[in-house]
This record gives C-alpha cells, sequence and structure tokens, in this order.
C-alpha cells in the first residue's frame, strides 16, 4: 500500500495561496485601470474647458469670469497630480501583488514538485515490493517443482 505524501496538507495550503494571490492581483490590475481610465477623463475635461476658456477669452469676458476659468483649471490641474499619485500607488500595489503571486507559485511549484517525486518514489518502492513477491512465488514453485521431480524420480527407483 502506497504511503500518503506527508506535506499534502503544506502543498494544499500553498495551492490556495496561489489562488488568492491571483484573485489579489487581479483585482489591483483592474484598480490600476480605473485609476488610469479616472485620470484620461480629467486630462480631457480639463483640455476640453481650457479649450473653452481660450474661446471665451477670445471673445471677451470679465475679469470676475476670468478668475473663476483660471481657479477652476487650477482644481482640475491639482485633481490630475492627485490622480497621478492614486496611479502610483496602485502600479506599487501591482508590482506587489506580482512579487507576491511568483513566491505563491514557486512555493506551489517546490510542493508539487516533492509530491511528484513522492509518487515516483512510490512507484519504484510498489514495483520492488512486487517483484520480491514474484520472486519469492517463481523460487516456491521451482521448489515445488524440484520436490516433485525428485518425488517422480524415487517413485521410478522404487517401482524398478
Amino acid at each position: 500500500m502506497a504511503k500518503t505524501f506527508s506535506l499534502q496538507p503544506l502543498l494544499h495550503l500553498a495551492k490556495q495561496k496561489n489562488e488568492s494571490a491571483i484573485n489579489n492581483l487581479g483585482k489591483l490590475n483592474q484598480q490600476h485601470q480605473l485609476a488610469l481610465k479616472k485620470l484620461t477623463t480629467l486630462q480631457q475635461f480639463r483640455k476640453d474647458y481650457q479649450e473653452k476658456f481660450q474661446e471665451a477669452e477670445r471673445n471677451g469676458m470679465s475679469l470676475t469670469d476670468l478668475r473663476n476659468f483660471q481657479e477652476f483649471i487650477y482644481r482640475l490641474d491639482q485633481a490630475i497630480k492627485q490622480q497621478q499619485g492614486v496611479i502610483e500607488l496602485a502600479l506599487r500595489s501591482v508590482n506587489a501583488g506580482r512579487m507576491e503571486l511568483n513566491e505563491a507559485q514557486r512555493k506551489m511549484q517546490s510542493f508539487d514538485m516533492l509530491a511528484n517525486r513522492h509518487i515516483e518514489a512510490e512507484k519504484v518502492r510498489e514495483a520492488k515490493a512486487e517483484q520480491i513477491l514474484q520472486d519469492e512465488h517463481s523460487g516456491r514453485f521451482a521448489a515445488y517443482k524440484a520436490t516433485e521431480n525428485n518425488n517422480d524420480e524415487l517413485e521410478g527407483v522404487n517401482h524398478e
């Protein structure tokens, strides 16, 4: 009978951690993509607003409207800068998630390799045990045949 792999619980845990790391990296990538999309939206909004400002400036505008446009563009620039910080943080999180996944995969593959070695060693052990049984059976059968042949020879001698 084959011995069970003693590190099976650790292999199972490594597989669970690998799946968890995969899911985590997926979420982190999604957050990064959403942050990039938000930045693109902010940048496009700023560009559109800058064009409106330039159009209004060509057509003439009051000092109050000028200050309002400039203040709003300044706030958009601040929001863009803040969003770039969010993207940097999200990218660092993605990189950390990749490292976590790589480590989880490395551990899982190590335990998997040990499990495969265990299986192969058990196959060799079982094959040797089977060979020993067959050798014993062959030896017994040969001994039985030899005894039977000796008995036949003895019976032949007794009849003569």
